[in-house]
């Protein structure tokens, strides 16, 4: 999302609005916030054709100009490689190739051109252990089936206000994880706190 950023302001009208969780995330107005959603390529992979269609308006409704569809991971995985998408929202249920397997493809640095897209996985399954299994595979953002255009809205700015660096550890490639775990979590006893 480089490309974004370095583009200038345009002034704009529109639905976006900035809520309180991404306010301070980066200084930024609301007409620029929205400027770059305008600006965003959205990759939507899911095989339901009236899903991907009330997706695709859905982000129409807060703005993004420039989607792309794909009916299945296969489909999908030709599209990122073709359009080089900024974001990608992806089903986790899908013939062919599903959500889980077409991630642990782009999440392979060296392997595949755009290991770092931002995913959002958007399903209908809203179990604790997809989440997790999300969360493991690198994904950026979850969102639960049915969806709306706000939190669709939220889980783009999040992305776009608060980017989280990729790394490798281990076996995960991925963003680096919010909450770090009660190991990372606590000083060391040298550690001095200022």
């Amino acid at each position: 999302m480089g490309r974004l950023a370095r583009r200038s302001a345009a002034h704009v009208n529109g639905p976006v609005t900035i809520d309180a969780e991404n306010r301070g995330a980066m200084r930024m107005n609301a007409k620029q916030a929205e400027y770059l959603i305008q600006q965003l390529r959205v990759l939507v992979v899911e095989d339901n054709p009236f899903m991907r269609n009330l997706v695709r308006n859905m982000l129409g409704t807060i703005g993004v100009k420039k989607v792309y569809e794909a009916s299945d991971g296969i489909a999908g995985l030709e599209m990122l490689r073709s359009v080089t998408p900024d974001v990608m929202v992806l089903d986790w249920e899908m013939p062919l190739l599903n959500g889980p397997e077409l991630v642990r493809i782009v999440r392979s640095p060296g392997v595949f051109p755009l290991p770092d897209i931002p995913i959002i996985m958007l399903t209908a399954h809203g179990e604790r252990w997809r989440i997790v299994e999300a969360a493991k595979l690198g994904i950026n953002e979850f969102l639960c089936k049915p969806v709306s255009a706000k939190s669709l809205l939220d889980r783009l700015l999040s992305i776009l206000l608060k980017p989280r660096e990729n790394i490798q550890i281990g076996e995960y490639y991925g963003p680096v994880p919010r909450h770090p775990t009660a190991a990372q979590a606590e000083p060391a006893a040298d550690d001095s706190v200022n």
